[in-house]
């Protein structure tokens, strides 16, 4: 066989080879990487190198190797799984740069880390002022994490006393201007439901680049034509408005009305009204 082409050969083993074995150790392989699976993801690239090239020895010793190098990574992260020990030991334990605003110089210099690098990482955050940090953790993988203090985390719902519902993951109905038959049937829709939701938009299948249906059905759009901007929906907020109108209605009554048995029910209606609008407010309005 001449030289060229046993060199295609292997390296098309090869490749196929580390892709197989790259599957079976898992996403992390291709993700935030410890210590030991960096050194594992240099020497299985070196070695899937050398099968090819070297055509003076026997290259199935190559895939040996490989083999070895994976059992040996398998084994290392099912000890890792099993022992927190060996987790510390393996990948490291997470290092405190700033903490309640302080920044601790003797930390930064066990992980070799700069001042200015330090603080690149905390703008990266969003964070411009060490004093604003309540903690901030190295992690093994060398992640920065920042946690702020309380007066300057964001105001959220939850801070307000507010409910607000549940979000679930939006199904993609439309992709290409082609109706995507599987996400309709997953939230319990079907075509006829997408066109009438389409015509009160005013678009037209073939011009929707995307179309996402969230966890409340709602359909939103993005056009092929981004000159054309697409029509928010207005099913919740409408609705929102139906209901305030009923409370409207019923309050009115209560005042219009003689008869002291009419108005007392209708007050009450209207208490019910309110009550509803307070529970209903934070899903109609997310």
């Amino acid at each position: 066989m001449p030289d060229w082409l046993e060199v295609a050969w292997r390296t098309l083993v090869a490749v196929v080879i580390l892709f197989l074995l790259t599957k079976l150790l898992g996403k992390r392989q291709v993700s935030q990487l410890s210590l030991f699976e960096y050194i594992t993801g240099i020497t299985i690239g070196s070695l899937a190198a050398y099968i090819p090239l070297d055509l003076e020895s026997s290259w199935y010793l190559g895939l040996v190797s490989l083999a070895v190098w994976i059992v040996v990574s398998l084994g290392i992260e099912f000890l890792q799984l099993k022992s927190k020990k060996a987790r510390d030991f393996i990948d490291g334990k997470g290092t405190i740069l700033i903490k309640g605003g302080k920044i601790l110089e003797d930390n930064l210099a066990k992980e070799r880390l700069t001042l200015d690098e330090l603080m690149e990482e905390l703008r990266r955050k969003n964070v411009f002022r060490a004093a604003d940090v309540e903690f901030a953790i190295m992690e093994p993988s060398g992640d920065i994490n920042v946690l702020l203090t309380r007066e300057n985390q964001p105001l959220t719902p939850k801070h307000l006393g507010v409910k607000v519902g549940p979000e679930y993951e939006p199904q993609a109905v439309i992709m290409d201007g082609e109706i995507m038959d599987e996400p309709l049937a997953t939230i319990g829709k079907n075509r006829a439901w997408l066109h009438t939701e389409l015509e009160k938009i005013g678009a037209a299948v073939e011009n929707v680049f995307l179309g996402q249906v969230d966890s409340y059905g709602q359909l939103t759009i993005d056009l092929f034509d981004d000159q054309i901007k697409a029509p928010e929906p207005q099913a919740k907020a409408s609705l929102y408005a139906t209901l305030k109108k009923c409370e409207a209605d019923l309050e009115m009554f209560a005042l219009s009305v003689q008869d002291e048995k009419a108005k007392e029910m209708y007050e009450r209606c209207s208490h019910q009204m309110q009550r509803i609008l307070a529970d209903v407010k934070p899903l109609l309005h997310t």
